[in-house]
């Protein structure tokens, strides 16, 4: 499909976090085509802009290559956090 006939795709990247089960060294960030790698806990959080969907699946195969679980994918929002975790203001 063309991405002008596309109303979805605004020719921007979009910022991804993958959640994996296990503890990552950040020097796997080339691999991960220069997403930022941190360890969080006992999980390791693949952060970084995404520019389709194609990639994003490229992305998960390395994940699945790796041979770690795979926890979560999810958009970030604001400050690198899952949109489903982003402070909300209320008013």
């Amino acid at each position: 499909m063309s991405h002008e006939l596309d109303p979805h795709h605004s020719g921007q990247s979009t910022v991804y976090q993958i959640r994996i089960t296990g503890q990552l060294d950040p020097e796997w960030a080339d691999w991960f085509e220069g997403l930022t790698i941190t360890v969080d806990g006992g999980d390791t959080l693949i952060t970084g802009p995404v520019v389709d969907q194609a990639a994003l699946h490229g992305l998960l195969k390395r994940v699945r290559d790796l041979g770690l679980p795979l926890i979560s994918v999810s958009p970030a929002g604001a400050g690198g956090l899952p949109t489903s975790a982003a402070p909300t203001t209320r008013n």
